[in-house]
Order: C-alpha cells, then sequence, then structure tokens
C-alpha cells in the first residue's frame, strides 16, 4: 500500500468518527430539551367529573368579630351572626367551637366584654358549654386590627385546585389532545368547584337523602277523582285574574 492511500485512509477514519461524535452529540441535545409533564402525560380522563373530582373532607368555618377599643359587648349584625353560627353548629359541627381572644392589645378589654356576650348567645342558643373552647393568641402584625375568631370544623365539599394548564391550547406537538380533539385539562374545574361550593348537604353528593311520608290526604282526592273518572289535575281560579289579554280565548 502507498503512502498516498495511507493518508487518505486515516482521512477518512477521521472524517467517520468527527460524524459519529456529531450524531452522539444531536441525540443527547435532543434528549436533553425533551420535557415530561407528569399531569400532561399521564392518562388524563375525558369527562370533566373525573378529571375534577369533588372531594368530602372537614374543613373549619370561621366568623369573625372585630371589636374596637372603646365599645365591648356586640352590635346586632354580629349578635345575629353568632346566632346564626350557634344554630347551624347545631346541625353540621362536627367538633367543639374554638373562640380565639386577642390578648396584649388596645382592645383587650372591650374584645373580653364581647367574649361574655358571646358565650351567652351560644348557651341561648342550645350550644353546651363543654363544647366551646377559649384560648389567646397575639396579632402578628399589630397594625392589623385583632378580632375575635370563632371556628368549628365541619364537612365540606371541595374540587380543584383549578388554572392548570399543563398542555397548550393551540397546535403544538406537546399537546396530543388537541390532535384527537379532547377537551383541555382545565374544563369543567370552575364548575366542580362553584358545585361543591354551594352544596348545603355533601353527603348529597354521595347518596340520596331518605324519600319523606307521602301527603297522604291529597293522595287520597287524587284517587277518589281516578276512580270517578273525572279530571285529577287541580283548579286554579285565580289563574286567570293575572292574564293581560284574553287573545287565544
Amino acid at each position: 500500500m502507498t503512502r498516498q492511500s495511507t493518508s487518505a485512509l486515516t482521512a477518512d477514519r477521521k472524517r467517520a468518527l468527527r460524524l459519529a461524535g456529531a450524531l452522539i452529540g444531536l441525540a443527547v441535545v435532543l434528549g436533553a430539551c425533551k420535557h415530561t409533564d407528569p399531569v400532561a402525560t399521564a392518562s388524563v380522563p375525558d369527562d370533566y367529573r373525573l378529571r375534577h373530582p369533588i372531594a368530602i373532607q372537614e374543613a373549619d368555618r370561621t366568623v369573625i368579630v372585630f371589636v374596637g377599643r372603646g365599645r365591648g359587648g356586640l352590635s346586632a349584625n354580629q349578635r345575629s351572626d353568632v346566632m346564626g353560627m350557634a344554630q347551624t353548629w347545631l346541625k353540621e359541627g362536627t367538633g367543639g367551637i374554638t373562640i380565639d381572644m386577642p390578648t396584649d392589645t388596645p382592645n383587650a378589654r372591650a374584645a373580653s366584654e364581647s367574649l361574655r356576650e358571646i358565650q351567652a348567645t351560644f348557651a341561648a342558643a342550645g350550644v353546651p358549654p363543654r363544647g366551646v373552647a377559649v384560648r389567646q393568641y397575639r396579632p402578628e402584625d399589630p397594625r392589623h386590627m385583632a378580632a375575635i375568631r370563632l371556628t368549628y370544623p365541619k364537612i365540606s365539599a371541595t374540587a380543584g385546585p383549578c388554572g392548570l394548564w399543563p398542555d397548550d391550547l393551540g397546535p403544538s406537538v406537546n399537546n396530543r389532545g388537541y390532535f384527537e380533539n379532547k377537551p383541555y385539562y382545565n374544563l369543567g374545574c370552575s364548575n366542580q368547584r362553584n358545585l361543591a361550593a354551594m352544596v348545603d348537604n355533601p353527603s348529597d353528593l354521595v347518596q340520596p337523602r331518605e324519600e319523606t311520608p307521602a301527603y297522604t290526604p291529597r293522595r287520597n282526592i287524587a284517587f277518589d277523582k281516578y276512580r270517578k273518572g273525572t279530571s285529577t289535575t287541580t283548579a286554579y281560579p285565580e289563574a286567570d285574574k293575572a292574564k293581560l289579554s284574553d287573545t287565544g280565548k
């Protein structure tokens, strides 16, 4: 083999090694640019009720009673709020009521006078004394007005959090749902969250309530009309009095 052919073979080997190195580097760069999102790549249900389920859990209900420096006791609106809280606690409370009292504040003396009226209101509503606990706290920011906080746990419904956008809404290589005509991830989250906030009894989302007894006198009247062959509908003579026009008669 001549010296010229040997040098040409060496040059070809060097070019092959440089090409292989470039391909390996390109593969490393592309692999580093790949981004995986656990929400986007996981199996996300198409049904928004499964994608954003409503959870039943225990949460706190709180009523804030603001107290000034020179006046103790409760105002009419505050007295109504405290009485309403006591009545709802009797129906839905899953634990005792905690009263957080401010201490070492300019309104501490007025707050103690308000506390006595709050306890009297609870007693008048039927809350037992053992169901109320008083504890003291110091406000973190002295610029804020120290208030009395009334808190008790209850069963509540919640959904979310909302506002998660793991994929692009438009056409993108990272958005598989766009090309498959699937709903975006956040769709239906606000509806589920609002429904959970508005429901009065969270157990209604899990199981139906027991049927109430039928109104027997009214049912007997309808059955008697049915046996006689007369119309079972109810006539309302006053309904025509609210009409403004006789068109169609």
